[in-house]
């Protein structure tokens, strides 16, 4: 568990850009896109199209991973 974000490269709206992610967070991201069967930038697309302009894109990325892992408690 490294604990620092490391950068992964997607791309959005066609340009290519980054996400610091914690490696935790990028597996459990791949891993909610391949049960949807969704492309990582597709969900990426999504999450941002949903998002406020006052959250930055890696953070709406763990919200979105903490709130999937939610619904999964009893």
């Amino acid at each position: 568990m490294s604990g620092r974000p490391v950068k992964h490269s997607v791309t959005l709206k066609g340009h290519r850009t980054s996400v610091s992610l914690e490696d935790e967070f990028w597996a459990e991201f791949r891993s909610l896109a391949a049960e949807k069967d969704m492309p990582i930038n597709a969900l990426v697309a999504q999450i941002d199209a949903e998002r406020g302009l006052d959250l930055g894109l890696a953070s709406a990325i763990r919200l979105y991973v903490l709130r999937a892992l939610k619904d999964r408690l009893p």
